[in-house]
């Protein structure tokens, strides 16, 4: 049975808007539907400042969609880009002054605090992969931009350091127990040329992990120091979403090259990004740039493109806060399939628009991880005997 979007729209029209006036069709909420391979994509508008409150009401249209016959599937994201009907648009922030331009290794060039922490041996340069919430991708694009930086000619190793929710296992398809060196030290599981290890390597996939702050620390340091990672040229680490005691952890512990910013074109995910984005600024962890992830979609039968959830708002962040762009990660119908499956679409479809976009961001990541580099090295003290 074929999905309608007058079918859909019927549908939807059965969800209550916010304070139950009226349904969020008649109340101009819901974005353009598009409909492929029997998967249906939408955004519903809310105001910013309310999105945590309304995220039942994405969850509830979301629900109600997927329940149809024929309907395999639905993506739907709150966004507050559009003003709907009978709603006001999220509040215009007061303008700040503009950054002043300036290159990446300026951008990049590590501050005094990062000089001063002992890094890992063998590892040439550590970069953090974060998100001020959840649910944009950042695993993918973690694991993807690892993978990049091997398809390049690079020695890479991947951490999860999200203790909570490690999801490496199953994006890069491993399984089993790492094996350990005298009784001690770790050795990292391996993949399509990747070292790795994570947290759902030494407990099963469904057992929670009800750790308090203290435990993490220790934890993300023993997978940090205490892993046998050899010599690697750069080590990506996936860091759980937010701006809790795992990226303090991780700032505090080695000197990172540099954090990745990843984000979704919505101004309600950029909210957050731009919390991580000030985190990493007030532990002198330098910004290396954002990544918009689902930038548009890419219909699967025609190869149009459909900006459904927005376009271009990480761009204008980044602009605006004076911090690298990074690129724009399209959405295509596989990349869930190819992720459970554990072939990240870099491996499993290497000439595809997401896989040629994550090579040039990975590119882009490690050039200005070598200009800082380079800019730390020539600011360093030259001691002269005469």
């Amino acid at each position: 049975m074929s999905v309608t979007t007058e079918a859909v729209l019927d549908t939807l029209r059965t969800i209550k808007g916010p304070d139950f006036e009226g349904d969020i069709v008649s109340l101009g909420l819901v974005s353009d539907i598009f409909i492929a391979n029997s998967k249906v994509f939408f955004s519903v508008t809310v105001p910013a400042d309310r999105a945590q409150a309304l995220e039942p009401l994405r969850a509830a249209a979301e629900r109600a969609v997927k329940a149809m016959p024929g309907v395999e599937g639905a993506v739907v994201a709150l966004t507050a880009e559009k003003k709907g009907g009978g709603m006001e648009a999220a509040p215009t922030p007061p303008p700040r002054p503009a950054a002043p331009p300036r290159p990446a290794p300026a951008q990049a060039a590590p501050a005094g605090k990062q000089r001063g922490k002992a890094g890992v041996p063998g590892v040439e340069a550590i970069i953090a992969v974060a998100s001020g919430k959840g649910g944009v991708g950042k695993s993918t694009t973690a694991v993807n931009l690892a993978l990049g930086l091997a398809a390049n000619g690079l020695k890479v190793g991947i951490l999860d350091a999200d203790i909570y929710g490690p999801s490496m296992p199953r994006l890069l398809g491993i399984s089993g127990r790492p094996q350990t060196v005298d009784g001690k030290i770790l050795k990292p599981m391996e993949n399509y040329g990747l070292k790795v290890m994570s947290m759902g390597f030494l407990v099963d996939e469904e057992t929670p992990m009800i750790w308090r702050g203290p435990m993490v620390m220790s934890a993300l340091t023993q997978m940090l120091r205490e892993v046998e990672w050899g010599a690697l040229d750069v080590l990506v680490v996936d860091m759980p979403p937010g701006t809790g005691d795992a990226q303090l952890t991780m700032a505090q512990a080695v000197p990172l090259a540099g954090a990745v910013i990843v984000s979704t074109p919505q101004d309600l995910a950029l909210i957050d990004a731009r919390k991580g984005l000030n985190m990493f600024h007030k532990v002198d962890v330098p910004l290396l740039g954002i990544v918009e992830n689902m930038s548009y979609f890419l219909a699967p039968d025609t190869g149009n493109r459909y900006d459904i959830f927005g376009h271009g708002g990480a761009r204008r962040e980044a602009e605006r806060l004076g911090v690298p762009f990074l690129g724009e990660v399209p959405l295509t119908m596989d990349v869930r399939e190819s992720s459970d499956a554990g072939t990240p679409v870099v491996v499993s479809d290497p000439q595809g628009a997401q896989a040629t976009v994550y090579r040039e961001i990975a590119g882009k990541v490690w050039e200005q991880v070598k200009a800082a580099s380079a800019a730390s090295a020539a600011a360093a003290p030259a001691i002269v005997f005469e």
